[in-house]
């Protein structure tokens, strides 16, 4: 029987430079969608899939990523004098009873495979999950993380979220050919880091929502500067093919690329729209500019 997943990896080393001046002196995994930064979003993807170890691989410039899961003994007494029960039980509850984070620091900025690999240590010999921050997933009743750890616990093997997306646009992501096994499941045959539309197996892309078993750290200790000059995690599992299956798993939900101004942008309108304290203020102020009727509800 395979182990559980209990461990979920994240990859924070990154500049972020495409939100500059922002993420001048912030992470950009800190940048809020309405009223929690986007780590925290993933980081509870990650609980309720059943993780139980948050393993954060950052940079000399993230520190405020672990001071945002650090208690805050000031905060919290004044919240307490103040009264502020409400606040004072959100700041407590950033991270639940239970789950521990272990900060692990990236030297040098050689690419997402040599991240997971700086990891290697902590994770040890077991299966575990990657999540980039960057791609903010609404699962509906269902978080995208959790979906993936039920196939994994039927099917034993490392599982890759994926989306279908314009075929234009292969040339950001890794791209994967695979043969159905089940619905929305399929054994990946080949797998490509942003091969051009011309040249790509499938528009079906890896979407940074990851199931990996422990033999990628060694295939990763081995694994040339590929695209970028950067170690490729997609190369690492390109030649994982080699020893074990694969799945591509084409998860249930909406994805915010909040990587990308565009994106990050959707993302906080959709999110404020669905906001239970300001949802239905946040469309009255948009149905000023716009068709209410658009609205998602």
């Amino acid at each position: 029987m395979s182990k559980p997943v209990r461990k979920a990896v994240f990859p924070v080393a990154g500049m972020g430079t495409r939100f500059l001046p922002a993420t001048k002196a912030n992470p950009k995994e800190m940048l809020p969608v309405v009223d929690k930064p986007l780590i925290q979003y993933a980081a509870e993807e990650a609980i309720e899939a059943g993780c139980e170890q948050l393993i954060f691989v950052t940079s000399s410039s993230k520190r405020a990523i672990e001071d945002h899961f650090d208690k805050n003994f000031e905060l919290e007494y004044q919240l307490e004098q103040k009264r502020k029960t409400e606040l004072l039980e959100t700041v407590r509850n950033v991270l639940p009873k239970g789950v521990s984070c272990v900060y692990v620091r990236q030297p040098e900025a050689l690419g997402l495979g040599h991240a997971v690999l700086c990891a290697k240590d902590v994770v040890g010999d077991e299966p575990f999950a990657v999540i980039l921050a960057d791609d903010l997933i609404d699962g509906g009743k269902q978080a995208c993380l959790a979906q993936m750890v039920e196939q994994y616990n039927q099917r034993g093997c490392s599982i890759l979220g994926t989306e279908k997306v314009d075929p234009k646009d292969t040339d950001k992501y890794g791209i994967v050919a695979a043969s159905k096994v089940a619905e929305r499941l399929g054994r990946i045959d080949a797998i490509v880091e942003k091969p051009k539309p011309d040249k790509a197996p499938s528009n079906q892309a890896v979407v940074g929502r990851y199931i990996l078993t422990p033999r990628i750290f060694h295939l990763l200790e081995n694994t040339q500067r590929g695209a970028g000059n950067e170690i490729q995690l997609t190369d690492a599992i390109a030649a994982l093919l080699n020893y074990e299956y694969v799945m591509a798993y084409e998860f249930v939900g909406e994805r915010y690329d909040c990587g990308d101004k565009l994106g990050y942008l959707r993302a906080t309108v959709e999110y404020g729209l669905k906001h239970s304290d300001l949802g239905e203020e946040f469309r009255a102020y948009l149905s000023r500019y716009c068709d209410p009727s658009l609205f998602k509800k």
